[in-house]
């Protein structure tokens, strides 16, 4: 399938648009040189409205980056990508190898190359974990690709089963949501914070997916407690949309 390509360039004070000569009709680069960049493949408008139809493979979204999350065809499950080992998490809140041959509707990648690391302090949940993290993310402007590692004490999460057609809007999807919790795991986060301006495009704020240390489980991050962990932060400045082009 034929994609739209854009590319949105911020400099650390304001953010500017550019669109490079690169669109459905002519050929466009299988990979980005600059690890500063945050992939996406299509909006989170989109999915909201149950577009599930998977686009992109697995293949060719490990070629943009070895960190990050989204789901799977038919919305079967949440993803999360550490350490260039992909995984989904179906709703056996069990991680399972990703084969490159699966399909994404919607991801979020980056090569993650921390700028930044810190302690936190104890966190109570995760309004209290995101008032620490907005303490340390002092440009607003810009995008950050976080990861936290540390032992929690409670962890809340989900994952959502596979949808079937003609496909719900993904509130209503969410009903069907299964959660997980997990007491005193060693584990990590991985999630970005996005600008209020990614509206539709993206979830303005934080996201996180969690996985364990053995890499046996994990899900969508709803709540959370943490005695000791370290917070990794890479700034990131650079932002890269492919759109599916169809109906």
């Amino acid at each position: 399938m034929r994609r739209i390509y854009l590319t949105l360039l911020l400099s650390l004070l304001v953010a500017t648009i550019g669109i490079p000569g690169c669109s459905a009709s002519t050929e466009c680069p299988d990979s980005i040189t600059d690890n500063d960049v945050l992939f996406q493949t299509s909006m989170l408008s989109t999915l909201s409205e149950g577009d599930y139809d998977g686009d992109l493979t697995y293949e060719e979204l490990e070629k943009h980056g070895d960190f990050g999350l989204g789901t799977f065809d038919s919305l079967d499950g949440e993803m999360i990508a550490l350490e260039s080992e992909f995984y989904q998490i179906k709703v056996d809140g069990i991680a399972h190898p990703v084969d490159g041959s699966m399909e994404t509707p919607f991801a979020v990648v980056t090569f993650f190359e921390p700028d930044k690391t810190v302690s936190l302090d104890e966190v109570s949940d995760y309004e209290q974990l995101k008032q620490q993290l907005d303490g340390i993310l002092s440009n607003r402007d810009i995008f950050y690709a976080i990861k936290i590692e540390g032992i929690f004490p409670y962890i809340k999460a989900r994952s959502v089963p596979a949808q079937s057609k003609p496909y719900p809007p993904l509130d209503e999807a969410l009903k069907g949501e299964r959660l997980f919790e997990f007491h005193g795991f060693a584990g990590t986060l991985v999630g970005f914070w996005c600008p209020a301006y990614m509206e539709g495009i993206n979830a303005p704020g934080y996201h996180f997916h969690f996985i364990t240390a053995d890499r046996m489980a994990g899900g969508h991050l709803l709540d959370c407690k943490i005695n000791s962990a370290k917070a990794k932060i890479d700034y990131t400045s650079k932002f890269y949309l492919v759109l599916p082009e169809g109906e």
